[in-house]
C-alpha cells in the first residue's frame, strides 16, 4: 500500500481533474505531441456511497481490471463514500505500428490511430479478451467484414461448454437484446474472431470472452463508423511499456496475464476477476531484464538518466500507471555495457 501511494504521488503530482474533465480525457481522440509516446492525464474522483469500481470505470471509459489494479486495497464492490479513486487515464502507446487498430491484451486496451485534416490522432478503449482456454491470438490481421445487428451462430464447442454448466444455447441467436455480440461487429481475417459489442457491458475490461474482443456498445458503435474493410489490426501482449514524453522517460507495468484466465464468467453470470496471487504467479516468467531490454531499445538514439530503484518499485507494484523514471541525457551512443551491469 505504501509503494502504491508513493507511485501515485509521483504520477499525479498536484494534478486533480474533475469528474467531467477526466471523462473527456478517457473518451475523446487525443493528438500526441510529435515524437511523444504518452497520451492522456492521470485523474481521480471521490466515491459516493452507492458507487462500485465498475460504476466508476463505466463513467470514465475504463475497464474493470485497470481501475481495480490502480486502486489496491479499495473494495471493488463497496469503495466507501469519500474514498479517493485513482483513474488510470494516462497511457504509454504500445510498441507497435501506429496505424489502424492496435490491441494490447496485457492491458485490456485498444488503440485506434487515425487522422483529422492531416493531424494524427489516437483514441483508446477498454476491451475484454479471451480466457485461458479461449485465448485471443497474437499477430497481424485486418478487418474483412462489417456487421450491423449481427446474428450469432455459436460453434459446437461453446454450446457444449454452456451445456456442461446446465445452460442451453441455441444454434442460432438472432439480433437483439439477448445477442452477446451486441449491435455491431467487425470480422477479422483471423478465422472465427471478431471485435464486437456486448449485451453485458459490466464485463468489459476483463478476461472473459471466447477469444473475441469485446467493447462497450457506444465504443464499438463509434469505431464501426470510422473503420473500413482492410483496416489493419495488430494484436500484441505487452505488459511492460516504456516511452518518452518530451524529455521525460516513463515506465508502465501491468501484471502479465495469468495461465488460468484473468477473469472468469461463472454460470450464474457472476464475474470473478484475477487475484493478485494469480498476477504474481504469472509474472514469474518476467523480470527486470525485460525492462532493461525495453530501455536499450527506446534509448538507442536518445540516452537517458534512469532511477533504477524506482524502476524496480514500479515493476514490483504493477499498477498499470505510467511513472516518470528517467530524463533525457543527450543524443549520444549508448554505453551498452554500463546498462547491462547497472
Amino acid at each position: 500500500m505504501i509503494v502504491a501511494a508513493t507511485i501515485w504521488r509521483l504520477v499525479s503530482g498536484t494534478i486533480f481533474l474533475s469528474l467531467i474533465t477526466a471523462n473527456l480525457v478517457a473518451a475523446t481522440g487525443l493528438s500526441p505531441n510529435k515524437g511523444d509516446d504518452l497520451i492522456g492525464s492521470p485523474g481521480h474522483v471521490t466515491a459516493v456511497y452507492a458507487d462500485t469500481l465498475i460504476d466508476i470505470a463505466r463513467v470514465h471509459k475504463l475497464g474493470y481490471e485497470e481501475i481495480r489494479l490502480a486502486n489496491p486495497g479499495v473494495d471493488a464492490w463497496l469503495p466507501g463514500e469519500g474514498t479517493d479513486i485513482r483513474l488510470p487515464t494516462q497511457f504509454i502507446l504500445p510498441n507497435a505500428g501506429r496505424t489502424g487498430i492496435v490491441l494490447n491484451i496485457a492491458e485490456y486496451r485498444m488503440y485506434y490511430y487515425f487522422e483529422i485534416n492531416g493531424d494524427k490522432q489516437v483514441r483508446t478503449f477498454p476491451i475484454s479478451i479471451g480466457r485461458m482456454d479461449w485465448e485471443t491470438p497474437l499477430g497481424h490481421a485486418s478487418i474483412v467484414k462489417k456487421l450491423k445487428n449481427p446474428s450469432w451462430y455459436p460453434p459446437q464447442s461453446i454450446r457444449d461448454e454452456w451445456a456442461a454448466d446446465g445452460r442451453k444455447l441455441e444454434a442460432y441467436v438472432p439480433p437483439g437484446a439477448n445477442n452477446p455480440l451486441g449491435n455491431h461487429a467487425l470480422r477479422l481475417s483471423i478465422p472465427g474472431y471478431l471485435i464486437h459489442g456486448t449485451n453485458r457491458p459490466a464485463g468489459v475490461g476483463m478476461r472473459v470472452t471466447h477469444g473475441c474482443i469485446r467493447m462497450f456498445p457506444e465504443d464499438i458503435k463509434w469505431l464501426f463508423a470510422q473503420v473500413s474493410v482492410n483496416t489493419p489490426v495488430q494484436i500484441v501482449n505487452q505488459p511492460f511499456k516504456m516511452g518518452w514524453s518530451g524529455d521525460d522517460l516513463y515506465l508502465e507495468v501491468h501484471p502479465p496475464l495469468a495461465e488460468g484466465g484473468a477473469s472468469e464468467e461463472a454460470a450464474d453470470g457472476e464475474i470473478v476477476p484475477q487475484s493478485r496471487d494469480q498476477a504474481t504467479d504469472a509474472a514469474d516468467g518476467w523480470s527486470l531484464t525485460d525492462i532493461t531490454e525495453l530501455y536499450i531499445q527506446i534509448t538507442r538514439d536518445r540516452s537517458a538518466i534512469v532511477d533504477w530503484e524506482l524502476v524496480d518499485t514500479v515493476f514490483e507494484s504493477r499498477l498499470g500507471i505510467p511513472v516518470r523514471v528517467g530524463t533525457f541525457a543527450g543524443y549520444q551512443p549508448l554505453d551498452m555495457q554500463s546498462v547491462l551491469t547497472d
